[in-house]
């Protein structure tokens, strides 16, 4: 077992530097002794900068904390691959990193149940947190890789269908117990650096969504594992940076990075597919919903905004109703 591993925690804000200071806070006080903080402004350009370096002067941790501006809002999993790039302040090289949203607060214990798991597990790429909102809600947070079948029953929303695809369901039930799945959302996961080291940091095709669905596809494929451990516990407030929840249509790049998973991982023949059985299944669920008076539960235009992005056409929706963000989650 590996004794006293070296941690580096990575925040990364856009334009919520009260929010991320209150993340870093709820870290520094979870973080092991030896353990360090970066914080990376994605190209905010609101003054967080400043923000920061006040907190910081006044919090006088020295190396423990330190910040690091990026030349360009590169999507998050640019953002994060500052963070991920990055040593311990003594030159070494860290053993795991703790990704933790701008918008999200770990329990006491958390971060060390994680470093626990990850040090028992040789073999562990990934572990994940519960996640819950402020309500004491659960987050769907634990996923199966998206698949054709998979894309069919999370579009069509019927009952006999999803008994029927019960197996390619992406979003099932919470597990009780700690559990291997397939990939986790990144608002709370730690990741061991030698994982990053076989396979890759983040794709930054990526501008937002799908990135954490692509790295521990990756990782999978390499043999290492991801994991969802429900007693380590974080608060996600969520969408803070993104503004997800006053969304009234998706936006383009959604789209762009969806089609760019499924060409990546399984070529255009199966993207193409699997672009078919989500836009069947959008159709058929606004055609039950028209025929049964109930409401859609689909984005506005989104079964549009689908078939025209699929066929190549731009879909309109990164206009108005789309924010540059980014710093988290999607959840």
């Amino acid at each position: 077992m590996m004794s006293d591993p070296r941690l580096l925690v990575v925040l990364l804000n856009y334009r919520t530097p009260q929010m991320t200071l209150r993340a870093a806070k709820a870290a520094l006080a979870d973080m092991p002794e030896t353990a360090e903080l970066v914080i990376v402004d994605n190209a905010s350009g609101d003054g967080s900068m400043g923000i920061f370096e006040q907190a910081l002067a006044d919090w006088d941790l020295g190396a423990r904390v330190r910040l690091i501006l990026s030349g360009r809002n590169g999507g998050f999993g640019a953002g994060c691959n500052i963070g991920l790039a990055e040593q311990m302040s003594d030159g070494s090289a860290p053993d795991f990193f703790y990704l933790l949203n701008s918008d999200a607060f770990p329990d006491p214990g958390c971060i060390a149940t994680l470093l626990d798991h990850m040090t028992r597990h040789p073999r562990a790429g990934f572990a994940a947190s519960h996640v819950r909102g402020e309500d004491d809600l659960p987050h769907t947070t634990a996923f199966r890789f998206p698949s054709i079948a998979g894309e069919f029953e999370g579009a069509v929303r019927f009952g006999p269908v999803s008994r029927l695809l019960a197996h390619a369901i992406v979003a099932p039930p919470l597990p009780e117990k700690t559990t291997q799945v397939d990939w986790a959302a990144g608002a709370s996961v730690m990741i061991r650096a030698a994982t990053l080291e076989e396979i890759g940091r983040f794709d930054e095709t990526f501008f937002l969504y799908f990135e954490e669905t692509d790295l521990m596809k990756r990782g999978a494929r390499a043999g290492w594992s991801c994991w969802y451990v429900p007693e380590a516990r974080v608060v996600h407030i969520g969408s803070v940076s993104t503004g997800m929840k006053e969304w009234q249509r998706m936006p383009a790049y959604w789209f762009a990075s969806r089609r760019h998973y499924f060409i990546k991982t399984h070529g255009r023949a199966y993207a193409a597919a699997a672009w078919g059985a989500r836009l069947t299944g959008s159709a058929l669920h606004a055609l039950r919903c028209a025929l049964t008076g109930r409401n859609p539960q689909d984005p506005a235009f989104f079964t549009r905004d689908l078939a025209r992005h699929g066929l190549g056409l731009r879909s309109g929706s990164g206009r108005a109703t789309a924010r540059r963000p980014v710093s988290e989650d999607r959840t």
